[in-house]
């Protein structure tokens, strides 16, 4: 003999589908910042390097940061923004620049 499904208010099954959703992750833009010692072909390979930018859209980017003194790298889930922006520092330091990559809410 079938069972027979228990009869639910769709109320219910309204707040068991929102509950199965999954909340996008807040997202964080990340900007790197102009200065007066790295060079620019740093920036170049850093936005191609850790933002996967093709070679054009990385000049683009580059001459944005020295022309206006910022730009926006990519817009990512906060912890991957982190991390970028974390990698480009290091990178940085590395150098001996003190080239300089933040995040904000998007």
């Amino acid at each position: 003999m079938p069972r027979r499904k228990p009869q639910t208010s769709g109320a219910v099954e309204a707040e068991v589908r929102t509950r199965r959703r999954l909340e996008e992750p807040p997202r964080r833009r990340v900007l790197l910042h102009n200065d007066d010692y790295t060079t620019q072909d740093f920036v170049v390979s850093v936005l191609q390097q850790v933002f996967h930018h093709s070679s054009a859209e990385a000049v683009r980017l580059m001459l944005q940061v020295h022309n206006q003194g910022v730009c926006v790298a990519g817009t990512y889930p906060a912890e991957i923004a982190e991390a970028k922006a974390a990698r480009v520092c290091e990178l940085a330091r590395q150098q001996e620049y003190p080239f300089l990559a933040t995040t904000e809410p998007e």
